[in-house]
């Protein structure tokens, strides 16, 4: 993660740096947020993770803290945590912000990427392609990581990357669940194509307002879908 918190890695005995076993915990955390495991209003029961981790709940408590300045978890019933869930409006100022912070990305990509990071570009939506024929939303999800990232690291600017990667994380229990659905998964596809397009024929503005649209359509889909499910709340 690009988070500060996992960034700084303290010393271990032997003279390598390496992880605590809080930044371990929240890494692992996120990880399940991001590809899906925990969702909006899911449970993080301090006890249960520090059996699962094996560890006291000290740095358990620690890396809930960190995940709540992150924004990514919030105080629920008895002062227990659980996995954010988040307002409409709260959600729509992230989406709204998101689109104008890939959109840039996207436009410089199509300035700055090099040969090398265009033909990459380029496989992945190859392979997301062929996910889509194969249906396999898992996969696509995944891909679809690797995309918006290559994209933060074609724009060639840190701090922008740096940005972006953070609004990713913030909307990720929210968004991955749009792939079950199968539409979702071939208007997703035919977005990256169109982004790939306007990025590979040097098209800045092109490949800006492909981005907007394809977030401003994510943020739609989510909207959506929160209207019709409520959270499950089941959790760790």
């Amino acid at each position: 993660m690009t988070d500060a918190f996992i960034a700084s890695r303290p010393t271990a005995p032997d003279g390598e740096a390496g992880p605590s076993a809080a930044q371990r915990i929240y890494a692992a955390i996120v990880d399940r947020i991001l590809n899906g495991d925990l969702r909006p209003g899911d449970a993080l029961n301090e006890q249960l993770l520090a059996e699962h981790f094996g560890v006291s709940r000290t740095p358990v408590r620690e890396a809930l803290q960190h995940l709540s300045i992150a924004g990514l978890a919030q105080r629920g019933t008895r002062r227990s945590f659980m996995v954010r869930r988040l307002d409409q409006p709260a959600l729509d100022d992230l989406f709204e912000t998101m689109g104008e912070i890939e959109a840039l990305c996207a436009q410089y990509s199509a300035r700055r990427m090099t040969a090398v990071e265009r033909r990459t570009l380029a496989q992945l939506v190859a392979d997301g392609a062929d996910f889509v024929r194969r249906g396999d939303a898992a996969a696509y999800a995944g891909l679809n990581t690797q995309f918006h990232s290559a994209l933060f690291d074609g724009a060639h600017n840190v701090s922008l990357r740096e940005i972006a990667r953070i609004l990713r994380v913030r909307t990720a229990p929210y968004r991955e669940a749009q792939f079950r659905q199968t539409d979702r998964l071939r208007s997703s596809q035919a977005e990256h194509e169109k982004i790939l397009a306007a990025i590979l024929e040097e098209r800045p503005q092109d490949a800006r307002a492909a981005m907007h649209a394809h977030v401003a359509t994510t943020a739609l889909n989510v909207t959506r879908m929160i209207t019709r499910s409520p959270g499950r709340g089941a959790g760790i």
